[in-house]
């Protein structure tokens, strides 16, 4: 039974089967896992969110002309002034501390790729959050059924 707790196309049929404790576990795991899920939900938008911005400044950057005096942010919240030199390239990270020269417009092309893999990524694990979601509640459901029945009725 213990490898049916995990698997993610357990029936009611065989949750009914189950005993109070392996319910009560089927469905710490499922909330564990839905809660896990909704992090990296949460993480795919801001991602998301992030290259979107990225690709809007790329955009913007493009429409400056050379010589344009121009704030560069070196961290999130520490600005220092600056001129821009050359518009028709830039500085994309590619993750782990790595960054490629890229064209504009070869760097907007990889921040709309990377935004179609990560809505692409974030649908799969709505529908994997959903199934899970459902396993939860009806594993809950079974269980509260379970404890009324097995309550002393007065």
């Amino acid at each position: 039974m213990a490898s049916k707790v995990g698997a993610s196309a357990i029936r009611v049929p065989e949750m009914e089967k189950m005993s109070l404790e392996q319910l009560k576990a089927l469905k710490e795991q499922s909330d564990l896992e839905v809660n896990l899920l909704q992090d990296s939900l949460n993480n795919i938008r801001t991602a998301t969110v992030r290259l979107e911005i990225a690709s809007n400044a790329l955009h913007d950057l493009s429409l400056r002309p050379q010589g344009k005096k121009m704030l560069v942010p070196l961290t999130a919240s520490l600005y220092v002034p600056g001129t821009l030199d050359d518009a028709d390239k830039v500085l994309v990270d590619v993750g782990t501390g790595y960054f490629i020269e890229k064209t504009i417009a070869e760097g907007k092309d990889y921040c709309d790729r990377k935004i179609n893999l990560l809505k692409s990524n974030y649908d799969q694990l709505i529908e994997v959050a959903s199934k899970k979601k459902s396993i939860a509640d009806e594993a809950g459901a079974i269980l509260q059924a379970k404890l009324r029945q097995a309550a002393p009725t007065t």
